[in-house]
């Protein structure tokens, strides 16, 4: 019994560690269009994703969402009790980064043009947002723009390239981010707050 055990966690820890490459051609420019081919083994298990969605006439009445809705103040000041703890914050951008380098990209270009309908508010978006668009400029393996609308209301994603990831590498950075003493006393100051 023990040794079939161990077989099967050998043999899903080696499939784990085969690549997998997903390439994806992502635009909401013109409705919403994605095209997603995921391969497997070395390209010998490759198939596409169907992800498109169809235009209903619901959608086209739906209002549009208001980026600026209130929000509960309970949730928010949980978020920025975890938020102001520098430990937390550390070992979130240590594991964003660790994250990016373990993908391997392969023409990876992303065009993001957003706005409130309000050049005030869009401003005050910039304000934020705009630092770390520059910062994006100049991220090795990719070609990332982050550009402003100060007139309307929009959120527009234009994207496509080439990935690959080792799915064991990912679950051993995620559960390495999820058993770090940073993340759960982050966690515990939210529950405070909240």
């Amino acid at each position: 019994m023990l040794t079939a055990v161990i077989v099967f966690v050998l043999l899903v820890v080696a499939l784990l560690a085969i690549p997998l490459s997903l390439t994806y051609d992502l635009s909401t420019r013109t409705g919403y269009r994605n095209d997603l081919r995921v391969a497997w083994a070395f390209g010998l298990l490759h198939f596409r994703v169907p992800t498109n969605r169809p235009a209903t006439a619901d959608a086209e009445k739906a209002k549009p969402v208001d980026v600026r809705a209130e929000r509960s103040s309970a949730s928010g000041a949980g978020g920025f009790a975890t938020i102001r703890q520098k430990a937390f914050r550390r070992r979130v951008i240590r594991y964003a980064g660790d994250l990016w380098r373990a993908i391997h990209k392969e023409d990876v270009r992303v065009n993001i043009r957003v706005g409130l309908g309000d050049p005030a508010s869009t401003g005050q978006l910039w304000a934020f947002v705009g630092p770390i668009a520059g910062m994006l400029t100049v991220v090795e393996g990719a070609a990332v723009s982050v550009v402003p609308d100060f007139f309307d209301a929009t959120l527009e994603l234009n994207s496509h390239g080439s990935i690959r990831i080792v799915p064991l590498h990912i679950l051993y950075l995620t559960a390495a981010l999820l058993l770090s003493p940073p993340i759960w006393r982050g966690l515990v100051a939210m529950q405070r707050a909240g």
